[in-house]
């Protein structure tokens, strides 16, 4: 499939990452979000973003300005009929995202490809909101996404191998490294990270050693770059919350529930770095 074209849903941290490396990789890219600010507010970032890129040398200031002439940005879903591929980026809220994939099935040509950055949602139920669920497939990419390589390719139980394979070989154009893995709660990379970054909290929780303590012994004992807890605020204590409840709904196990310390962060409304607190302060 020739992908020149690559729509994506949602303008936030991960949406706007999203766009910024499609639009820098040549693509076309038509970015959509509820309101004006927050199309604003990701454009901003994205330019911020490159032009963190040109002082470091890695693109031009002409590579700069046409990746930003590429990205087109709307409130409304109807211009993502013109995208070869769309991906959503929008709360990890699975009734959300499957009226989302409902809207985009009655939109988008049958040619489509539909993506989902979900990171712990089951891509086989997205993909049975819609008449195409072949060409439904999870495109987990890494925060940050300018500078992460890895794209987590996950397939539903109906998705096509050329589905898959337009996928990995729009990740390789876009400058990263897709890994592919099959449909399960978390897929690989939460089913494995979230259970740390759970058992992190709740050392904290009681009181076995503070938040730098927890986090300098995973980054110097286990050469993590970051520690846990800073991980869990930069990922957003609800999105953590989130994939945790998907874990433990989708295997019943009770090792994946989620510490009580971070239910009551997040109704406290510490979400982490976004929100300006969670087990820092930013």
């Amino acid at each position: 499939m020739d992908i020149r074209t690559v729509g994506v849903i949602g303008a936030g941290q991960m949406g706007s990452g999203i766009a910024h490396v499609a639009a820098a990789s040549g693509f076309s890219v038509l970015l959509a979000d509820l309101e004006e600010p927050y199309l604003a507010r990701a454009r901003a970032a994205i330019e911020k973003n490159l032009d963190r890129e040109v002082a470091k040398g890695k693109r031009t200031s002409q590579e700069k300005a046409a990746a930003l002439e590429r990205i087109t940005t709307s409130t409304v879903l109807s211009g993502l009929a013109e995208a070869d591929v769309v991906v959503e980026a929008v709360v990890e809220d699975e009734a959300v995202k499957k009226d989302l994939f409902r809207k985009l099935d009655s939109i988008c040509p049958e040619s489509t490809i539909l993506a989902s950055n979900t990171s712990s949602i089951s891509i086989t139920r997205l993909a049975g909101a819609t008449g195409r669920p072949e060409r439904v497939i999870g495109m987990h990419f890494m925060n940050p996404v300018p500078v992460m390589v890895l794209v987590e390719v996950v397939r539903g139980l109906v998705t096509s191998a050329e589905t898959a394979a337009s996928i990995e070989s729009l990740a390789k154009a876009m400058g990263k490294t897709p890994i592919a893995c099959n449909d399960s709660p978390g897929f690989v990379s939460n089913r494995v990270l979230m259970p740390m970054i759970n058992e992190a909290i709740e050392a904290l929780r009681e009181g076995v050693g503070s938040r730098e303590a927890i986090d300098g012994i995973m980054k110097l004992g286990m050469n993590h770059p970051m520690g846990p807890l800073t991980l869990a605020d930069f990922i957003g204590l609800d999105t953590c919350l989130a994939i945790l409840r998907v874990l433990q709904g989708g295997f019943g196990d009770p090792r994946y529930r989620p510490s009580p310390l971070l239910v009551q962060m997040v109704d406290a409304g510490w979400l982490g770095k976004k929100s300006g607190r969670g087990f820092y302060e930013y």
